[in-house]
């Protein structure tokens, strides 16, 4: 039995060390599991693992031990409403714990800030008042921040310190302290229970908005799963129409699909003509026209008409399905860049834990006072919470992939969105990349004052060659109708020969009808392949036959040259044809006469030259090239061989995707690398003044020379919703 794949939500996770915490408790601590990767942002964990070895019962009680919780699913309730369900009510509990913690902190603040300012008089000086303050205080100690402690706990367990920790010492410090004082007056004068409460309450009160923000990130995700539908108006076989479940729908079943309706299915047309809105998949606005025999996917809008469309592919089988196993598959995976945020955070906690403790010794040690030092030990506990580093490469890469999801540009993985960004060459197939890949007869010139088009396209009707095709396909375009050919015969390397109305045609290499040489060659510089035809031993004229550039191909090779990424075409073709296309969208250095087994070779001394190389294809042939690259980006109007080669898809095959798929890669890892500036900076400034490195110059305001605790828990909150929202703010960026 072969390695089975699945994600799972996780519940408790908050900081990169709870996601490295999960990890390991299923990777290296399970026989069966073969990779466990933790999404922070989307608090979840992929896991591959051996179904004959292990099972989810036991990965979940391997999590639970570790102090986290999976939310298995459950037969007969959807993946999501579970989710859903577990998320509401652990959101529903910390907001509990929020509302007790503001409810006591709130009089607890004022109580004290009276005592500070003098406004209360001799009450602040009678004991029962600081008791009153512990009344006040306790509850949030050990009810709105019990969530600390036990992580505390399990953190310590797990070896692996996280930002519970710190805290949980902090806050613990304060409050204990404070207690001390009430039981043993000679130990000081005054308590910090608001120091405590105010510590836990606006650290709950940033993991709230944090996980409000995060929400907002995977919306992306989300909205893509909402747009099928939950029904589907089933044709039965006596022709009436049903209403049923979209899920319980079989490939096969015929539906009906109104003007104005979601398509629940993938299949094709089999009655009826529409503009189909397929923007959720391509990214492109323009509704496309469908008919009889056309495909079309699940979730796209039937904008007009009526159709009927048979399903091919049903649930987890359709297109938006695959998009959003692929966009997933893409968040749960770790760029590069994320390594260094991982290492950092290993070590930051037990290094901030010695700093505090050295911060300590050294004011108690200086000043001889020991409550100014304590002070700062807890300010530099609070405000250094790796939080901020941890979500700074996950969030954006969310946002990242759903932005290019929406747009038609799948990601197949976090590393391949990191790469895009350092292309300095994009190879180009040119069949059916640049191209459409399918010959059109472009050009027509008549020998004579009689056109015998129609002969000659009716005796290629008798060809299944593509050039033939083209010529047909051409003839009937120009409203001539094509005759049923007889005695057809096939010269092999010459052409074919046929006899059409008892007239003798034929269609071939222009030596074997012996057409003028001048004249092919001028047909021949517009890069397309010259035909010519004869009847009755007459020369009847020369075509040219092309494969067509694509609509937007010159501005996609635009796109690049402005970007300073080097366009390059490969192609089998001649130079001659070769230069004709690659001159009309715009790039000048082409490799032509390149046999499909060497294209990966052309990239690997691409690779050589030191350039970093993205291959954009969409055959057969292209799937070891593309796999080669350092991105291979696959048109998805390819083979699905490519696309499953491929680090990129672009749904729609608009070669612009290529210049927008490393434009929002550009943006991503810029958001990235501001995200770890800030977590970076962040730390490396405040903590120093948390210390109290800045006691000395006096000419600074003194609540920035004596950070209050209070002050760096509402810092360290805001540092971890400030990283996330400046990913959220890749959703709209331009690309």
């Amino acid at each position: 039995m072969g390695d089975s794949r699945i994600e799972l939500p996780v519940i408790g996770m908050t900081c990169a060390n709870c996601a490295r915490a999960v990890e390991r408790a299923l990777e290296k601590k399970l026989d069966g599991v073969s990779s466990a990767s933790v999404n922070l942002a989307a608090e979840s964990v992929s896991v591959t693992y051996d179904p004959g070895a292990t099972d989810l019962e036991t990965l979940s009680a391997a999590v639970e031990r570790a102090g986290y919780r999976l939310v298995l699913p459950v037969e007969g309730v959807d993946g999501r409403d579970a989710e859903q369900e577990a998320r509401e009510a652990e959101l529903g509990r910390q907001k509990r714990h929020l509302l007790v913690g503001i409810a006591f902190t709130a009089p607890l603040f004022v109580l004290s800030m009276s005592r500070d300012f003098g406004l209360i008089g001799a009450w602040s000086h009678a004991s029962w008042f600081g008791w009153m303050l512990f009344a006040l205080a306790t509850p949030v100690q050990l009810y709105t921040g019990w969530d600390y402690y036990t992580g505390t706990l399990r953190s310590l367990r797990n070896m692996a310190a996280n930002m519970d920790v710190l805290v949980a010492m902090g806050s613990t410090t304060a409050y204990v302290y404070s207690i001390v004082v009430l039981l043993v007056p000679d130990a000081g004068s005054h308590v910090y229970f608001e120091t405590s409460a105010m510590i836990i309450t606006l650290i709950k009160v940033g993991k709230l908005l944090e996980a409000s923000a995060r929400g907002r990130a995977s919306t992306a995700i989300r909205g893509l799963m909402d747009l099928a539908p939950d029904t589907a108006r089933l044709l039965d076989a006596e022709g009436r129409e049903h209403d049923v479940p979209a899920s319980g729908l079989r490939p096969g079943d015929i539906v009906v699909v109104r003007p104005g309706e979601r398509i629940p299915v993938d299949g094709t047309v089999v009655s009826g003509a529409s503009s189909v809105d397929e923007s959720m998949l391509t990214g492109e606005p323009i509704p496309v026209d469908r008919s009889v025999g056309d495909r079309v996917f699940g979730a796209t809008v039937n904008v007009q008409g009526r159709l009927k469309v048979e399903a091919t592919g049903v649930g987890s089988e359709t297109a938006l399905a695959q998009i959003v196993r692929l966009v997933r598959r893409a968040q749960e995976g770790k760029a590069p860049i994320q390594r260094l945020a991982d290492r950092v955070s290993g070590v930051f906690v037990p290094v901030i834990i010695v700093i505090a403790l050295v911060t300590f010794g050294l004011w108690w040690q200086l000043g001889g006072e020991f409550v100014p030092a304590m002070i700062r030990m807890v300010a530099v506990l609070v405000i250094a919470c790796p939080c901020a580093l941890g979500l700074a490469t996950p969030t954006a890469i969310m946002v990242g992939t759903g932005k290019g999801a929406r747009s038609g540009i799948l990601f197949r993985g976090a590393e391949a969105l990191e790469n895009a960004h350092k292309l300095t060459t994009v190879l180009f197939d040119k069949t059916g990349t640049i191209t459409r890949g399918e010959p059109v007869l472009t050009a027509w010139r008549p020998n004579g004052d009689t056109d015998r088009l129609d002969l000659v396209a009716s005796a290629e009707s008798g060809s299944e060659h593509p050039i033939s095709r083209a010529i047909v396909e051409g003839a009937r375009l120009r409203g001539i109708e094509i005759i049923e050919p007889s005695d057809v015969q096939a010269r092999a390397g010459r052409g074919i020969e046929a006899t059409v109305q008892g007239h003798v045609v034929r269609v071939g290499r222009p030596d074997w009808i012996g057409a003028d040489e001048a004249l092919v060659e001028e047909m021949s510089a517009g890069g397309g392949t010259v035909v010519a035809a004869s009847v009755d031993g007459n020369i009847a004229g020369i075509a040219a036959v092309s494969d067509e550039v694509k609509d937007g191909a010159a501005d996609a090779i635009s796109s690049l040259d402005s970007m300073r990424i080097e366009p390059v075409m490969l192609t089998g073709d001649a130079d001659e044809t070769a230069r004709a296309v690659s001159s009309q969208v715009g790039i000048e250095r082409f490799i032509a006469g390149v046999l499909p087994e060497r294209k990966d070779e052309v990239v690997r001394e691409e690779m050589q030259r030191g350039r970093v190389v993205a291959m954009v294809g969409d055959g057969l042939n292209d799937a070891p090239a593309l796999a080669r690259a350092h991105v291979g980006i696959a048109i998805g109007t390819g083979t699905d061989v490519a696309m499953e080669a491929s680090d990129v898809t672009l749904v729609g095959g608009d070669l612009s995707g290529v210049a927008r798929a490393i434009r929002l890669s550009r943006a991503t890892m810029r958001t990235i690398r501001q995200n770890l500036f800030w977590a970076f900076f962040y730390n490396i400034v405040l903590v120093p003044v948390a210390a109290g490195a800045l006691y000395g110059l006096a000419w600074m305001p003194g609540f920035v020379r004596e950070l209050h605790p209070a002050a760096a828990a509402a810092a360290m909150a805001l540092s971890s919703v400030t990283v996330v929202l400046n990913s959220l703010r890749l959703s709209r960026a331009r690309i």
